[in-house]
């Protein structure tokens, strides 16, 4: 499993700690059609990875099926309509686990939010739109009750110097053909291969789900652009004190025209190396299909030129890619990881089907 929350008692230099659950809080988590949905990332990522003990999940479109088959996620959770139903499991806490299209949630789901507080659960939000200080939620909230807005920018932020260079150890940020291909599961998947053989690493999260599952981080895309490169080069700055190696989790990509989070990722970072992700078969940027993804050859060149700004930053090399087979068969997906491989010359492996293992090795064994 990912680090757990307890390793991060504190912050190396002027980084505090920002989360507000604790490892025994018992999460009931929101999901209303996000489960077989476009738009449950979070809560499917919780699921994965959280230490947290999850009681219940909240989908009423998959009522009652397993969790397991739907998924795949190896965690045995009841599926339950609503709220009301979800109370018998006693949660503590509601995460809100979908991020619906422009970022409010539909009249039936705020229901739930408010019957949830009402019913004296504490609440995290990773919307844009926080929820601490609503009229219709604050009231009603007792002493010991809290609602965590996770994207809020940390304060103390300056702009960017470049100085994460200088830095020793390893400094890994995977990076993109598209948003939401996977890149916080790759991230994720290979610090816990690092835990696992004993190898001082942290990870780094960079959005709202990696902050839940973490416990700390910077939720980018609530950083002013100004100050973006800057705040991930503070964070990165204050864990290189006690790492071998940093994951870097990667935001946006390159080649999508919405994508904002990138280029502070690697002016602020300054990785030593890059992992690329990538969804098998995809040739398309998913919201805008009249956008192409170039060959993967190409898109690493063009990372890597970015990345070392002809010369003006650390000369980072893109060392694997991770693939996303989770459409495919087995048999599909490793005909896929083989494609890739020869198509890069570059070792390549789904992480989460395969193991972390082959990137490791890409990220240990190269210059």
């Amino acid at each position: 499993m990912p680090a757990r929350r307890q390793e991060y008692t504190r912050w190396v230099g002027i980084i505090p700690r920002v989360a507000m659950l604790k490892p025994e809080n018992r999460l009931a988590i929101l999901m209303h059609e996000g489960i077989l949905g476009k738009f449950g990332k979070t809560g499917l990522g919780l699921l994965r990875y959280s230490a947290n003990p999850i009681v219940a999940v909240i989908d009423r479109e998959c009522a009652g099926r397993s969790l397991r088959e739907l998924t795949g996620i190896q965690r045995e959770v009841p599926i339950v309509a609503s709220v009301q139903e979800a109370m018998a499991y006693r949660p503590d806490t509601l995460v809100i686990g979908v991020a619906p299209s422009g970022g409010a949630l539909p009249a039936e789901m705020w229901r739930e939010v408010r019957t949830a507080v009402l019913a004296g659960l504490n609440l995290v939000n990773g919307m844009h739109a926080p929820l601490a200080k609503h009229p219709d939620l604050e009231p009603f909230l007792h002493s010991c009750q809290w609602i965590w807005d996770v994207r809020k920018e940390p304060p103390g932020l300056g702009v960017g110097s470049g100085k994460a260079r200088h830095l020793n150890g390893t400094r890994v940020l995977t990076v993109g053909t598209d948003m939401a291909v996977g890149k916080m599961t790759v991230s994720l998947e290979m610090h816990r291969a690092c835990l696992q053989q004993g190898i001082r690493s942290r990870f780094l999260a960079t959005g709202q789900t990696g902050i839940m599952i973490e416990g700390s981080g910077v939720a980018l895309d609530a950083v002013r652009v100004d100050f973006a490169s800057g705040a991930v080069e503070q964070f990165v700055c204050a864990l290189a004190e006690d790492a071998e190696i940093i994951h870097i989790e990667g935001q946006g990509a390159l080649t999508n025209p919405a994508s904002t989070a990138t280029l502070p990722l690697l002016r602020g970072a300054q990785p030593t190396h890059l992992v690329l992700v990538h969804r098998a078969g995809q040739t398309h940027i998913r919201t805008f299909p009249d956008v192409p993804i170039p060959p993967l050859p190409e898109v690493i060149r063009i990372y890597e030129q970015v990345a070392a700004m002809g010369g003006a930053f650390y000369p980072s090399k893109v060392v694997a890619v991770a693939l996303n087979t989770a459409h495919l068969s087995e048999s599909e997906a490793r005909a896929a990881v083989e494609q890739v491989e020869a198509e890069t010359k570059l070792p390549c492996t789904d992480p989460v089907r395969f193991g972390a293992g082959r990137l490791l090795q890409a990220i240990m064994t190269s210059g």
